[in-house]
């Protein structure tokens, strides 16, 4: 599977069921360097973030770059409503099968570097729906972040995208699309220090399980200690209808 394994029997903490919600805050058992900053303290945001030192509630993606000092992983920011249906779960871990499998990828990935995991954050939002939904649409998708204590990684693993938008964002309540779509990637807090996924903003982020930079499609990888990209995207997501395009 394209996922890392998930859920209650993988040990996995669950998110409340509140919209716009949260996790508590969780401290990191070893610090995460991200744009060359040692963070300690994570938050998984049920609106498809993974915030470093502060919660993220904003339901409607904003395009990068973001200048407000907020620092985040997002596989998939958009208005995640898991009352109406799905589940977040996140765990840390040190177990050897998943941090050997984490560490065979990577190293496939990045043949330059040489890295072994010695902790993963595993975060997975299970067919979550949308804000409004009227529908049975979920999107499954996953961030990992590993690291070795000093060069740090973050996976995003795309299973299944079924909607791209909830209804307070503009979106169809019964079609998930339309309004301001989803945003993937990540961001420093600067004006600087930023990557978005190609699709992002756009009605195309809908086709994220086809896209890759490392030629697995539905996978984007990425070195974030001093980031690097393992290579270019494999495919352009191609627009859902005959009017929209991507940039």
């Amino acid at each position: 599977s394209l996922l890392y394994p998930y859920g209650v029997a993988q040990g996995d903490q669950k998110n409340p069921k509140l919209d716009d919600g949260t996790s508590k805050e969780i401290s990191l058992t070893v610090p995460f360097t991200f744009y060359g900053r040692e963070y300690r303290n994570i938050y998984v945001n049920n609106n498809g973030v993974i915030s470093f030192d502060t919660r993220v509630s904003q339901y409607t993606p904003d395009p990068f770059p973001l200048a407000d000092g907020r620092a985040f992983v997002t596989p998939y920011w958009a208005d995640v409503d898991n009352v109406q249906g799905g589940d977040v779960f996140y765990r840390q871990t040190t177990e050897p099968a998943l941090l050997g499998r984490v560490t065979e990828d990577i190293n496939r990935y990045f043949p330059k570097v040489t890295f072994t995991a010695m902790w993963a954050f595993v975060a997975t939002w299970d067919h979550v729906a949308y804000y409004g939904s009227v529908s049975d649409k979920g999107n499954t998708f996953q961030a990992v972040l590993a690291t070795d204590t000093k060069t740090a990684f973050i996976i995003l693993n795309y299973w299944d995208i079924q909607w791209t938008t909830g209804e307070a964002s503009g979106g169809d309540a019964e079609t998930g699309l339309g309004g301001t779509p989803a945003h993937a990637g990540f961001t420093s807090g600067d004006s600087t220090n930023f990557y978005t996924i190609p699709g992002s903003h756009t009605p195309s982020i809908l086709n994220i399980t086809t896209t890759s930079n490392v030629n697995t499609p539905g996978r984007w990888v990425f070195q974030v200690d001093d980031f690097k990209a393992a290579g270019d995207p494999t495919e352009s997501p191609k627009a859902t209808n005959d009017n929209s395009c991507w940039f």
